[in-house]
């Protein structure tokens, strides 16, 4: 297959799929990880993508979801900037919600000296707390997704269901003024819309590169200041 070809191939794959990884990619076509990387160069220097580590992916379509290995990444340092910010809106003895979002993720981390109570679906936060003795943790279980890493579905929903939070962080595919906040899948978008309705305090945890889109379903739409927690949020959004 003539590199031309092979380039053109990428990009459909990526198109049709949002996402893919340097190894799925050199294994599909025959090739060397390093002949991978130079074409998803190529055609991250076209506009078509943007490299990770591992992969590219695109933020574009309603319905895009991006593996987690490709999520956690990229933008590491606005994730962590996002994360201290949300630091002073924790106090010890606060019940929190941590979603199944990577920024929710480094969240944690910056939270983690503190003496609260954790309630999660993301299973790389429930890791990270496992061995902790000053945070609270209540997992929640159900259908597992890998490329999440988080769970799901009627199980978990009902689990969250039965608990009440101080304050939940919440993230998302893509987030506009008029169409509010979305995402590419509807356990996630559930489970977030759920969590809204469960707590007290709702943060939009999002990088830059999640405004101006939509994705397909709907979790809430964003009304400043709004009473109504079932839609909209009623706290800061916080982007970098």
């Amino acid at each position: 297959m003539l590199a031309a070809e092979r380039k053109q191939q990428i990009k459909e794959i990526i198109i049709a799929k949002k996402s893919a990884s340097v190894a799925a990619l050199a294994e599909q076509f025959g090739v060397t990880g390093e002949t991978i990387r130079r074409d998803l160069k190529a055609l991250e220097k076209e506009g078509v993508l943007m490299r990770t580590h591992g992969g590219a992916f695109i933020q574009s379509g309603v319905e895009n979801l991006i593996d987690i290995d490709l999520r956690k990444a990229v933008y590491i340092n606005e994730k962590e900037l996002i994360a201290k910010r949300c630091c002073n809106l924790v106090n010890n003895g606060d019940a929190i919600f941590l979603d199944n979002s990577t920024t929710c993720y480094h969240i944690a981390k910056a939270l983690s000296d503190l003496n609260i109570t954790v309630v999660t679906n993301n299973l790389m936060i429930m890791n990270l707390f496992a061995q902790s003795e000053n945070i609270r943790l209540v997992s929640v279980g159900g259908e597992f997704s890998i490329k999440e890493q988080a769970f799901f579905g009627t199980i978990a929903q009902r689990a969250l269901a039965e608990y009440y939070v101080d304050k939940a962080f919440i993230s998302c595919r893509t987030v506009s003024i008029n169409n509010g906040i979305t995402e590419s899948t509807d356990q996630w978008a559930s489970i977030r819309h759920l969590m809204i309705e469960r707590s007290d305090k709702q943060y939009l945890v999002v990088d830059h590169t999640k405004f101006g889109q939509t994705s397909l379903f709907l979790i809430a739409f964003i009304f400043r200041k709004s009473r109504d927690k079932s839609f909209g949020f009623h706290d800061d959004c916080f982007a970098s």
